[in-house]
């Protein structure tokens, strides 16, 4: 039987887990998973419940906002695969492993189709019958370029975007076109190691912990809200590239698991917080 999700958001009193459980009990569905989180500096309360059942899922919308405060944020869902674009440059790290977990049913989504601002990975993403389009940004001012990219984005009317190591800094007006809806990944070592050479910057500088931060995508750069973090311990004897290549195994395990967040609806925006329900 399908899961259905209920996702709740608004400001918290006593009694909304009774009032949000209560209403499923009266519509005969069974809770099969429920978190329940509360943000005390913002007295804001975030509920995530999982359920089956024969639903009239307008009533049990209905039913449940009727019980809950002003303008609280009610939604329901269904863990359906999201339609998702991927955007890279020429590193294949990130691209291959998110194409090899989707030919294996691991990601709770559907690739659409791979788009880069190089034509180097176009073969590879042949390789799983992938759409791929090259959209070349060389010379080319940046709104123009980004005027190209959402023409071809149109075509796939994507729920989300992923940019697998795409290097190229997105404007605030492009990033309005999907707001909380474009994830991306890079290593950890921003705002420590700001511009070229991160791994020889660090290499130089002795580090202990390497690690990748997947975040949503802001007008702000890199300073969107964290979905997922991961590290790796290294030593003396890693060289300049021996951290390169740690670096990059670190951002496809933050990346997968932030998308599986993402796509499992565990993820609620709190300001410029995340609150993860995993």
């Amino acid at each position: 039987m399908t899961k259905q999700l209920l996702l709740i958001e608004c400001d918290d009193r006593p009694g909304l887990v009774h009032c949000v459980t209560g209403v499923l009990f009266r519509h005969n569905c069974n809770v099969t998973s429920n978190h329940e989180f509360v943000d005390h500096e913002r007295a804001r309360f975030f509920m995530r419940t999982e359920f089956t059942g024969a639903i009239d899922r307008a009533a049990i919308e209905a039913e449940t906002r009727a019980g809950l405060p002003p303008a609280a944020v009610v939604r329901m869902s269904i863990l359906a695969p999201r339609h998702v674009v991927v955007l890279c440059s020429r590193e294949h790290h990130c691209v291959a492993d998110l194409l090899t977990r989707h030919a294996f049913g691991e990601l709770n989504a559907s690739l659409r189709a791979v788009i880069s601002n190089s034509a180097e990975l176009g073969d590879f993403v042949a390789k799983f019958d992938l759409p791929f389009h090259c959209v070349l940004n060389a010379d080319l001012p940046r709104e123009i370029h980004e005027e190209r990219l959402l023409a071809v984005l149109r075509r796939y009317d994507p729920d989300y975007l992923v940019l697998a190591k795409y290097m190229r800094v997105l404007t605030p007006q492009f990033v309005a076109q999907y707001p909380n809806r474009i994830i991306n990944i890079h290593h950890s070592f921003l705002p420590a190691f700001i511009g070229a050479k991160p791994y020889q910057q660090a290499f130089q500088r002795g580090v202990k912990v390497i690690g990748a931060t997947a975040h949503f995508v802001t007008e702000d750069l890199d300073q969107g809200p964290i979905i997922a973090q991961e590290t790796l311990s290294v030593d003396h004897t890693h060289g300049p590239q021996d951290l390169a290549q740690a670096g990059r195994d670190v951002e496809k395990l933050a990346l997968a698991r932030a998308l599986r967040l993402v796509f499992e609806d565990r993820v609620f925006l709190c300001g410029n917080r995340t609150v993860i329900f995993d």
